[in-house]
């Protein structure tokens, strides 16, 4: 896995975040359903709700450890862009993008932004979206982007409806 180029790396924000409001709400619940008795605090362990809150906090300690363990990266270079995780490493090398494609996504927006990079990949069938709020240095990913995006054609993504009887 040897790239040069800027690298950025995924951010881990929000499963830390998650995993913190989880843990906060076992520890909020349990103090209120527990019971003092004889100077002794005592868990109510039979309380399904009990149960449901440890469910999703240990689910989402076990995402941000995994996520924390994959490691992923985006390398961004003059002749590719480079997918890294500890583990593999997809090259996509920009003389074969097809088109590309700089906007913005309505439905989805990752740390305050809903800027999106999508691409395809001549011969392939497979869109790559790249969402600039999920990995550090927002601002310079997508100025190397950009870069990338003025030598390759820019076409808008077909719309994936089927031909609809006005449209004849």
């Amino acid at each position: 896995m040897t790239t040069t180029g800027n690298s950025y790396k995924y951010k881990l924000d929000f499963y830390y975040q998650w995993a913190l409001i989880y843990l906060g709400t076992l520890v909020v619940y349990g103090a209120v359903r527990g019971n003092f008795v004889e100077q002794k605090f005592e868990y109510v362990l039979n309380d399904p709700i009990l149960y449901v809150i440890v469910f999703f906090t240990v689910m989402s300690i076990v995402l941000l450890a995994l996520n924390a363990l994959r490691n992923r990266a985006l390398v961004v270079t003059d002749d590719a862009i480079v997918f890294t995780s500890r583990f593999d490493e997809h090259r996509v090398p920009v003389n074969e993008l097809q088109w590309m494609t700089i906007g913005r996504e309505r439905g989805v927006q990752t740390a305050g932004r809903s800027q999106a990079v999508v691409f395809r990949r001549k011969g392939k069938r497979r869109l790559y979206r790249v969402r600039v709020g999920r990995y550090e240095r927002e601002q310079e990913l997508l100025q190397d982007m950009k870069k990338i995006a003025a030598r390759v054609p820019q076409t808008r993504r077909p719309q994936w409806r089927r031909a609809m009887f006005t449209d004849r």
